[in-house]
């Protein structure tokens, strides 16, 4: 019996694909690694199933995206978790993560977590101004999580930022939350997997990772969700081409078209450069303009 599915859990080369028969572990067909394809968390791939509960990846559908770390594809959206608590976010860090979410093709929503410790004054201005969908909340207390849900209901997401601010515990107040506020539901076709949360070192300023493997989990709303390692992540993607860039940062868009030359790169000293005059005129903020100036000058 072959059947239609979603890989949604993957284990040291052990793939759990769910399928409107239910669950199936299976394994990928040899062809596979003959080609160079590695199965992913969130691949829509044909099972040949067995009575037994296993199986064998046959077909593995094109994928509209890909990340590397965590290696997850068909990402709906990004949600970047950020604080300006413990652990700090470097806005270079959340405009780079951007960017390359960008460049493939996927939706940025940026979470200010530990609200109740600090308020993200500094990070709303800037990403808000920016053009992205920005929430503020507190995973720890609840508040301001019921305004995440109309940005991600009936997505495939992927959690994404520093250890320790709070991805784990997001999931478990996003359960908590709708639980709290609707009648009582069936249980999700997907299992939901332990999602433990971990305290921050003071030392270090930084959390110790939590999650245990790739998954997508299971949420309230037909969303899925990935929970991914933290922004040292970064290192093992490739650079965005230079000629690329600009058109990933959302709030150059209204001046690309009005540099004075072809194939401008919006550097610095760069005349009649229409990005570089909105700088100047404070419609693009200069945190924004710094971080593409930094990852434009990044070697190949």
């Amino acid at each position: 019996m072959t059947l239609n599915g979603r890989l949604v859990r993957s284990i040291s080369g052990f793939y759990t694909i769910h399928t409107d028969q239910g669950d199936f572990l299976c394994r990928a067909r040899g062809i596979f690694r003959l080609r160079g394809v590695t199965p992913l968390a969130g691949d829509f791939v044909t099972v040949e199933a067995l009575p037994d509960g296993s199986g064998s990846i046959i077909d593995v559908a094109e994928r509209r995206n890909a990340l590397v770390r965590p290696p997850v594809c068909n990402i709906d959206a990004l949600v970047v978790l950020v604080s300006e608590a413990v652990p700090r976010a470097d806005p270079y860090i959340i405009d780079k993560m951007a960017a390359m979410a960008a460049y493939r093709g996927i939706e940025i929503i940026l979470l200010i977590n530990k609200c109740d410790l600090e308020p993200g004054d500094v990070l709303f201005e800037i990403y808000r101004t920016a053009g992205f969908p920005v929430v503020r909340a507190s995973a720890l207390t609840g508040d301001g999580v019921k305004d995440l849900w109309p940005l991600i209901e009936g997505k495939c997401i992927a959690l994404a930022g520093n250890s320790g601010v709070g991805k784990s515990a997001l999931i478990n107040a996003l359960e908590s939350e709708y639980r709290a506020s609707s009648l009582p539901r069936p249980e999700p076709d997907v299992r939901v997997g332990p999602c433990r949360t971990g305290e921050v070192s003071e030392r270090l300023g930084r959390g110790r990772h939590t999650t245990r493997h790739v998954e997508l989990f299971a949420l309230p709303r037909n969303v899925l969700a990935a929970d991914t390692p933290g922004f040292a992540a970064l290192d093992g993607l490739e650079r965005i081409p230079a000629a690329a860039l600009a058109v990933c940062f959302p709030d150059f868009a209204p001046y690309l078209d009005g540099c004075r030359f072809t194939g401008c790169l919006h550097g610095e000293g760069q005349k009649g450069c229409a990005v570089r005059d909105a700088v100047d005129g404070g419609r693009i903020h200069p945190s924004r303009y710094a971080s593409y100036l930094k990852m434009l000058g990044e070697p190949s």
